[in-house]
């Protein structure tokens, strides 16, 4: 005889919160300014969306100290010639956000802590090497300023910002249009999916898919018959998935642990209205006073409003088995160790007394200067010493035939100069 068990779980009782109307960002019924309806991003400082805004590629950012309702001439992030299709939060500097666009371009920004008076319209660099739109955006967990990009030419570029190069390209890993890509926790692999139903697990800096095509699951979970597309955002910490469904209008969370049967089902919030999409907040954002383990988004056709999940705790005291130390803002690596073969597990902090966000931190970019290549030391196998002399004895003689060549055109231009100028003289004599 069977004897069903009732799982225990310090997660087991999690309830949803809609935000009240004063935290919701509102927007005036103008033709200038309205929600696109796919995307919102979220970090603790702002809350950034994908508009339209006069035919162009723009997305407008808020910062989250400041609701109700949006001014129609609020300034927008606007430098893209095509629709914006995908904007990401630099997970090291809560003032950076990436952008990519139909364009075929990526574009990074610097956010001012102040409300800008006007658009901003100067990136602090342009990416590109995509030859069809950009659709895909995801920063390196745990590098300092290093960014994927997918594409619809089937290609994943990943980035150094800081420099404005591309460290690597995988151009052979995808038949396909790629639908999403993922980091794991210290950055080491990607996980892909593609059209061609196929999900791989890649060693980026080897170009080597490592799996793929799993035989089965280990769980299967019915949602419903919709076939909407599926918003999935998972919490490490906490061990907790979080399901979005756009259009629907009701978050499924379940817990994810390594005893079978993995998968255990915890609550369903739902509302009346469905989303258009959903923004995740990083868990240092979070009020910890208050027990909050996961705030939402929710983007509406008009509005946006925070949907907050909390445990339900009688005491004050800081929870610690709700919040382990979880990753915070500094970098683990720089951009060229981890492409030299380095890993790093991301830099932990303590939320036990709250997060504050550092101050802005400017994003500099130093573009190398290919002229500026310094010659390999030690001896040189290509190309012997007295073949080095020559060829220096070769650059001289150019640069001289060069300069003589220059010199001769300064003189006949002189020469022409004087010609004119004394019939210009002639002419006005003759006139007198």
């Amino acid at each position: 005889m069977s004897r069903r068990v009732v799982r225990q779980s310090k997660f087991r009782h999690v309830f949803g919160q809609a935000g009240k109307a004063e935290q919701t960002y509102e927007d005036i019924r103008v033709s200038k300014v309205t929600w696109d309806s796919s995307f919102c991003a979220v970090n603790p400082k702002f809350l950034a969306i994908i508009v339209e805004a006069g035919g162009g590629g723009a997305f407008m950012v808020l910062p989250l100290a400041k609701t109700g309702r949006v001014d129609k001439n609020h300034p927008t992030v606007n430098g893209h010639t095509g629709p914006v299709l995908d904007i990401d939060w630099c997970p090291h500097n809560d003032s950076v956000i990436a952008s990519a666009s139909e364009d075929t371009t990526v574009m990074v920004w610097q956010i001012p802590d102040y409300t800008p008076v006007r658009n901003i319209t100067e990136p602090i660099v342009t990416l590109e090497g995509h030859s069809k739109r950009v659709g895909i955006l995801s920063w390196h967990p745990t590098a300092r300023n290093v960014l994927l990009s997918a594409g619809g030419d089937n290609v994943i570029i990943i980035w150094n910002v800081g420099t404005g190069e591309m460290l690597l390209s995988l151009d052979d890993t995808h038949p396909d249009v790629i639908h999403s890509v993922c980091w794991n926790t210290n950055g080491s692999l990607l996980c892909t999916t593609c059209k061609d139903k196929t999900l791989r697990v890649i060693d980026p800096r080897k170009g080597q898919v490592v799996a793929n095509n799993f035989e089965e699951p280990m769980a299967l979970q019915e949602m419903d018959t919709s076939n909407g597309v599926l918003l999935p955002f998972y919490d490490p910490d906490s061990g907790i998935v979080y399901l979005c469904g756009k259009g629907d209008s009701s978050i499924r969370y379940f817990e994810i642990t390594e005893e079978p049967p993995f998968v255990h089902y915890l609550n369903t919030f739902s509302s009346k209205e469905p989303q258009r999409g959903m923004g995740f907040m990083p868990k240092r954002g979070l009020d910890v006073s208050k027990c909050e383990i996961a705030r939402f988004y929710k983007l509406h056709e008009r509005k946006c409003e925070p949907i907050i999940m909390t445990v339900p705790r009688k005491s004050d005291l800081f929870q610690d088995d709700l919040y382990p130390d979880t990753p915070g803002p500094e970098p683990a690596l720089e951009a060229d160790e981890w492409l030299s073969g380095q890993d790093a597990d991301p830099v932990l902090i303590s939320l036990r007394d709250g997060y504050v966000p550092p101050k802005s931190r400017e994003l500099r970019v130093t573009k190398r200067n290919i002229l500026d290549v310094r010659p390999p030391t030690g001896p040189r196998r290509s190309q012997s010493a007295s073949d080095a002399s020559f060829s220096q004895q070769q650059t001289l003689e150019t640069l001289l035939e060069e300069i003589k060549s220059l010199r001769e055109r300064v003189q006949a231009q002189e020469e022409r100069i004087t010609a004119l100028e004394n019939m210009l003289c002639e002419f006005v004599d003759g006139t007198d």
